[in-house]
């Protein structure tokens, strides 16, 4: 029985240990239960900032209460797919993340690369959206909003994410906020429609900064959920 018990307490340890080197960043230290909670508060919530964000565009539209219910309805349903999409780029964030800290070994490393990777995708907005669209004597101011815009909400977020947990998880959130939102961003971008631009920007933002700004929280509660079971399972085994 001694055995049996210092057994089990070598292998909590040693979970324990692999918790804690994956709880960075990357988030794998979620259970199911807060990925499930993560992810439908997320599609809500890009959702709903998409529904607002389309009624307004979209104001001249409906005259009566039922074609604004029914335009939200429709907006509604269109920006969980928006949401959708900022929950799969996400995840896939997440798991290069986990690549990128295990082929650098260093941190800082990694977070240099990201560094260049954002320099690199904000110049690219600028440059390919004016090249492809502009015409000619249209001035490169307007081609540089986005870029902005994805930069101050980068610098927002990143800083309330290192504000809130380590300064390490700066540039995470930043190249997440910008380069992720990017790509995911890029059909829109593409059709280049102003209408569709804004909702799936607004989209995007909301279910991104959520997402980067509640992981840690999810984390926590993981952990304390994860210790109150393995406590719960040590007095059995004591117990016997």
């Amino acid at each position: 029985m001694e055995k049996g018990t210092a057994g089990f307490f070598i292998f909590v340890l040693i979970q324990s240990k692999k918790e804690n080197e994956s709880r960075r960043f990357g988030g794998f230290g979620v259970n199911a239960r807060n990925w499930v909670r993560l992810f439908f508060s997320t599609l809500v919530i890009g959702a709903f900032v998409g529904m607002v964000t389309g009624l307004i565009i979209e104001s001249d539209l409906y005259k009566s209460v039922g074609e604004f219910i029914a335009l939200a309805i429709w907006f509604f349903g269109v920006s969980c797919i928006f949401s959708l999409i900022s929950q799969m780029g996400f995840f896939a964030y997440l798991t290069i993340h986990r690549f990128g800290l295990g082929i650098f070994r260093s941190v800082k490393l990694w977070n240099a690369v990201q560094l260049v990777i954002i320099a690199f995708v904000l110049f690219d907005i600028v440059y390919l959206r004016y090249t492809t669209f502009a015409e000619e004597g249209d001035p490169l101011g307007p081609y540089f909003i986005p870029a902005v815009l994805l930069l101050v909400f980068g610098l927002i977020v990143g800083y309330l994410k290192q504000k809130q947990t380590n300064r390490e998880a700066f540039v995470p959130a930043m190249f997440l906020m910008i380069v992720v939102t990017t790509i995911e961003w890029f059909p829109v971008l593409r059709a280049n429609e102003f209408k569709w631009i804004v909702i799936m920007f607004a989209v995007l933002i909301a279910a991104n900064a959520w997402q980067v700004l509640i992981l840690h929280h999810l984390n926590e509660r993981s952990a304390q959920e994860l210790a109150a079971k393995r406590q719960g399972a040590v007095q059995k085994v004591s117990k016997k």
